[in-house]
């Protein structure tokens, strides 16, 4: 009790103000989510969890003794919902690492048009639904800011479940709009881990672009391969039956 007592009051000065400790530990848990997710090994997911439990408790604002009043709805209920699509996500990539047998979970690949149209539309429609509701929870102006972070964090974290490539780009363009709302909250520490974050994402969508290519050239000798063989089986078959 203790400790909870000492992690929920704890505070770090700087300058003229404080950072909340939770805020600071929950943002290192997802960088390091971050990290094993670029790195596509399956610890990414729980360690993501942690960050997503603290960081919960801190856009709750009030509700929790925040050092920060400002309450942003979108922000604590994503956190939720991570927790929910890690769940997801981290039995995907366990049944794929056991199935692969290899130190990377998943394969990144590209996902089709198709849904990369669905996945734009979602975005737009549901910070479109999402506005007025967080807006009559009273979440931090501007609302529909709040919305968009909370839709494109959802898609991007399904995106990285199914192993597509473009949630590293999703990941920007909540990062775009996310920064200036935490700053402008007052949550200094998120907002300075979210700039980091879109530089860190720019570099992982370039990491599992290259390990797209990698597994589409090995899909395709695959299937070259395959195709070989079955040319040669049936060149041979002639020669067979003349031989018979």
């Amino acid at each position: 009790m203790d400790f909870l007592r000492w992690l929920f009051e704890a505070q770090i000065p700087v300058g003229g103000s404080v950072l909340i400790l939770r805020e600071v530990l929950g943002n290192i848990f997802g960088l390091a989510g971050a990290l094993g997710g670029m790195r596509r090994r399956v610890w990414a997911w729980p360690v993501g969890i942690a960050g997503n439990l603290l960081l919960l408790t801190v856009f709750l604002g009030n509700v929790f003794g925040s050092a920060t009043p400002a309450t942003l709805w979108g922000q604590a209920g994503r956190q939720v919902m991570f927790i929910g699509v890690a769940v997801y996500g981290w039995y995907r990539w366990r049944q794929a690492a056991h199935a692969s047998g290899a130190a990377e979970a998943i394969a990144p690949r590209w996902a089709s048009n198709r849904t990369r149209l669905l996945l734009a539309a979602s975005l737009v429609a549901g910070t479109m639904a999402l506005t007025p509701l967080f807006d009559s929870l009273g979440s931090y102006p501007p609302v529909w800011a709040d919305a968009w972070t909370f839709m494109g964090s959802l898609l991007a974290t399904y995106g990285m479940a199914r192993g597509w490539t473009e949630f590293w780009l999703i990941w920007v363009a909540v990062d775009i709009v996310g920064v200036p709302l935490l700053f402008s909250a007052g949550y200094f520490a998120s907002a300075f881990m979210y700039l980091f974050y879109g530089f860190f994402t720019l570099a992982g969508f370039f990491v599992w672009w290259r390990a797209a290519r990698v597994t589409a050239a090995s899909g395709k000798a695959v299937a070259d391969a395959a195709v070989s063989g079955r040319a040669a089986s049936e060149d041979a078959a002639p020669d067979l039956a003349v031989r018979a």
